[in-house]
């Protein structure tokens, strides 16, 4: 009895010093972050803080913003303009999801999803009809001398032959010239095209931007193979195991030249995707190769954002910046990253009215951080089943002031 009684002290001492070192060492953290905040009276003036003894959560959080961070990086959309030309809207076709826009031999190139007839989608005839807009898809391009009006110059690639990876499509192509050679990257989907079909990534290349084109034999990208569905319903939130943010699909990809390598950005769905306080659970990740036709290895740190939808990324300052829209927690924001992989949000833009953005690469990107941004093409829905090509533009926003009053 006595050794039992003993022993409990024993154990209830062991408890105590625990409890008092976890105390201690929570403590200790807490002071560690509080010292971080540094607060001067221009700060509390600045942010409106009514008592600097009494912060609420909101004003911690505001406390440890980047004091630093200008307005450089907030921007305003404005409302898509119709094409001209060819890529003016026509019934029964659709075109959509631009690339990037290149200048080659004194013309605009951009390349683009085509398709023609309404969609069915999972409850028609999967086999024989269309169930997206971007199903039974091929690439076509078209040139313009001033941005404004198209010429459509015709089939750049098209579907593969019964059986391959990509039969049934391919569409959201993104352009990427590197040393007098031009690469198509985009998406593909291999029939049929039902619920929990995963779709891959493929990759083309020209010596012009007028073809010919040689396409991959192999996907250049795949989802991740670590998730598990249940049971067999054509159902793509039933699963036992989601796997990683990329388990269902890879979408809208897009090819950089970064610091001698080649990183392909991409949209990730995961299995069962869920909706969340943000939205959709969206995310981007990256793969990196040595040479641009692969082979593409993913980033151990993807996820790379929280957020997003269409990728959007330009270089800027020996780092990488992006446009995050759409979808999750993080959206209508741009971040940037020093090294490609690690973003951080630089500002919090009004809603963006352009979708599926194909950037004007010709732009001086390095004149300030959004200059990418003033021009370039989007997409919009004239109705349910056709989609048409626009224009867009924005412009740095760094003042606010009502009718009539003059602006600092």
């Amino acid at each position: 009895m006595k050794k039992n009684i003993i022993r409990l002290l024993s154990i209830a001492c062991l408890f105590i010093f625990t409890a008092c070192s976890e105390t201690k060492k929570t403590e200790k953290e807490t002071a560690t972050v509080e010292q971080k905040i540094v607060i001067t009276d221009e700060l509390i003036d600045e942010l409106g803080i009514t008592n600097r003894d009494s912060l609420s959560a909101a004003s911690k959080r505001a406390l440890q913003w980047p004091q630093d961070l200008g307005n450089e990086w907030f921007i305003q959309f404005s409302d898509l303009k119709p094409l001209k030309g060819d890529l003016a809207y026509e019934e029964g076709v659709v075109r959509r999801d631009p690339s990037a826009v290149i200048k080659e031999n004194g013309k605009y190139y951009v390349w683009y999803s085509k398709s023609v007839g309404p969609s069915q989608g999972f409850g028609g005839d999967i086999e024989n009809e269309k169930v997206f807009p971007w199903d039974r898809c091929d690439i076509w391009y078209a040139t313009s001398e001033d941005g404004e009006t198209w010429k459509e110059e015709g089939l750049a690639v098209a579907r593969g032959e019964k059986g391959t990876y990509d039969d049934r499509s391919v569409f959201t192509v993104e352009i990427m010239k590197f040393e007098d050679k031009y690469y198509l990257c985009y998406q593909t989907v291999k029939s049929p095209y039902n619920v929990r079909v995963k779709n891959q990534v493929g990759l083309a290349w020209s010596n012009s931007p007028n073809g010919p084109w040689t396409k991959s034999e192999e996907p250049i990208l795949s989802p991740a193979d670590n998730g598990v569905w249940k049971g067999e319903e054509q159902n793509r939130f039933l699963v036992e195991k989601k796997g990683d943010f990329d388990s269902h699909k890879v979408h809208d990809p897009c090819i950089i030249p970064y610091k001698g390598k080649f990183y392909l950005y991409y949209k990730g769905e995961q299995m069962g995707e869920k909706i969340t306080f943000g939205g959709r659970q969206i995310r981007h990740g990256v793969a990196i190769a040595d040479n641009p036709l692969g082979p593409y290895v993913k980033s151990p740190y993807n996820p790379i954002s929280n957020s997003g939808h269409e990728i959007c990324v330009w270089p800027y300052n020996d780092g990488i910046a992006a446009l995050i829209t759409t979808d999750g927690p993080e959206k209508n924001t741009i971040q940037w990253s020093p090294d490609g992989i690690n973003f951080e949000i630089m500002s919090v833009i009004p809603g963006v009215s352009a979708h599926a953005i194909g950037l004007d690469r010709s732009a001086d990107n390095e004149k300030e951080p959004t200059e990418i941004l003033r021009w370039g093409l989007s997409h919009i829905y004239n109705n349910g089943d056709y989609q048409s090509i626009m224009s867009f533009t924005s412009e740095r926003k760094t003042t606010h002031a009502a009718k009539g009053e003059k602006a600092k």
